[in-house]
């Protein structure tokens, strides 16, 4: 093995443990790694980078009831942030989680991390580096070589880690993983997954026109690591997620959540290659209008399900985007959830899920009626998630065992949706070296989307 390869995690080198050693996630932890500092205090200490929006729904779930403080909130535009902190009105408030992490790093145990893309990784990295525990929003970070810098960092401080894909937690995503692996549906070859994201504006071919910077926002604190430029309500606090430089697109937005029941169910990890078969209107300034992108994943020995599993290609369709409806399927029989979901032909059958894994089921109906007392007699092998994906992480904080989606998973699902993003904004087909984290084929300008440069003042190293 070559030392790139032995630097990240492989998949295949997992350890599968039973349910009680692994409790929630199902998964195994590396030898070298099973050991995360626990916290220290009964009740755990909870900041979050991010006290609105999505940040606000993660707040909640990990504070379950009361049962943990609340102790520190930072937002850098304090109107979007109001709702968190009238939530929590005895958390300090801040606008610059590093003055945060720097008055109350000895009080804080746990940092969530609910922010743009752009500046996960930046929030997280400060946080681990002081040793707390972290819980960071999907995508997990913005670029390839990030996620790799907070694998690293999670492995060197021993801390409790969660990516927000909550779908991992679900039960029908652990359903959906015993039935491929009872065999079922026999040898999945081909997965299609897909989303009506965006519903923010995408195809913008130039930035946007100054606007006065609002009085309760600290721009240049929003801006963080990326290439300055002036404010427009066009970017934040919403519509940021179309621009390149502070989001991901539709497939950083959903794809570590429609994408995650066919990560975990085949065992993926590491494609060999990933093409963009169709794109529309896509630019340096944001993503397509509309995609298609195809992944190639080898031939595979599942630890999990204890057999070989064989090629697949995997495609992603975005912006409304579908895969062809299979023969045999009537047209009046929704597929995934309708404008989200996932679909699994296999050797012996279809399967299809709603976006976060929700209702696996067989296709066409017909099929679904003559399984169905079999899948309800399928042992659950996977251990379950009865306290939900947040307090999952909170218990892992306590207990020192790792939770459903920790950065052992979380990152290389994360790379495998960023690769895609790769191929439309190159509009190529790129083929992927792992270990070396590297295109093999010479295609212009992809080696600067792995590994962003930074504004000044700005640093990610583990």
């Amino acid at each position: 093995m070559n030392q790139g390869t032995d630097k990240r995690l492989s998949r295949r080198h997992f350890v599968f443990l039973s349910g009680s050693a692994v409790l929630a996630s199902g998964w195994g932890w590396p030898r070298r790694n099973r050991k995360i500092r626990i916290s220290p205090n009964e009740r755990l200490n909870v900041a979050s980078i991010g006290a609105g929006g999505m940040a606000f729904g993660d707040l909640e779930g990990a504070a379950g009831d009361d049962e943990d403080n609340i102790v520190a909130l930072c937002d850098v535009d304090w109107e979007r942030g109001s709702r968190g902190f009238d939530q929590w009105p005895k958390a300090t408030r801040y606008k610059d989680y590093r003055v945060m992490l720097d008055k109350q790093g000895n009080e804080i145990d746990a940092v969530i991390v609910a922010i743009p893309d752009h500046m996960h990784a930046f929030g997280a990295m400060a946080a681990m580096q002081l040793g707390k525990h972290v819980y960071v929003e999907k995508p997990l970070t913005h670029s390839i070589w990030e996620a790799r810098q907070l694998l690293k960092a999670a492995r060197k401080y021993r801390v409790a880690t969660q990516m927000g894909n909550q779908g991992h937690s679900s039960e029908g995503t652990r359903r959906l993983c015993e039935i491929i692996w009872s065999g079922m549906a026999g040898d999945i070859t081909e997965a299609h997954v897909w989303t009506d994201r965006p519903i923010w504006p995408q195809g913008v071919t130039a930035p946007l026109p100054e606007q006065p910077v609002p009085d309760t926002m600290a721009w240049d604190l929003w801006i963080g690591a990326a290439p300055m430029r002036p404010y427009n309500k066009g970017y934040a606090p919403f519509k940021w997620r179309g621009w390149w430089d502070y989001g991901s697109g539709a497939l950083g937005d959903m794809g570590c959540h429609n994408m995650d029941p066919a990560f975990w169910a085949l065992d993926l990890s590491d494609p060999t290659s990933v093409e963009c078969v169709h794109r529309e209107d896509n630019n340096d300034q944001t993503g397509p209008t509309k995609g298609v992108v195809r992944y190639q994943f080898p031939e595979r020995e599942n630890a999990f399900a204890k057999q070989k599993m064989p090629a697949v290609t995997v495609y992603w369709y975005e912006g409304g985007m579908r895969p062809k409806r299979p023969e045999g399927v009537p047209q009046d029989e929704q597929l995934g959830e309708g404008d989200n979901g996932s679909l699994f032909i296999g050797s012996k059958g279809i399967l299809t899920t709603g976006p976060y894994g929700e209702s696996p089921r067989f296709v066409p109906a017909a099929r679904m009626a003559e399984e169905k007392s079999a899948i309800y007699r399928l042992e659950k092998t996977i251990p379950r998630v009865p306290q939900g994906h947040r307090r999952d992480w909170v218990r892992s904080c306590k207990d020192g065992v790792p939770s459903a989606s920790n950065f052992e998973y979380a990152v290389p699902l994360t790379e495998t949706v960023l690769l895609g993003n790769l191929a439309l904004r190159t509009g190529e087909k790129l083929y992927w070296n792992a270990g070396r984290m590297k295109v093999t084929n010479n295609v212009a300008g992809v080696e600067e989307l792995i590994h962003r440069e930074y504004r000044a003042g700005y640093d990610l190293k583990a």
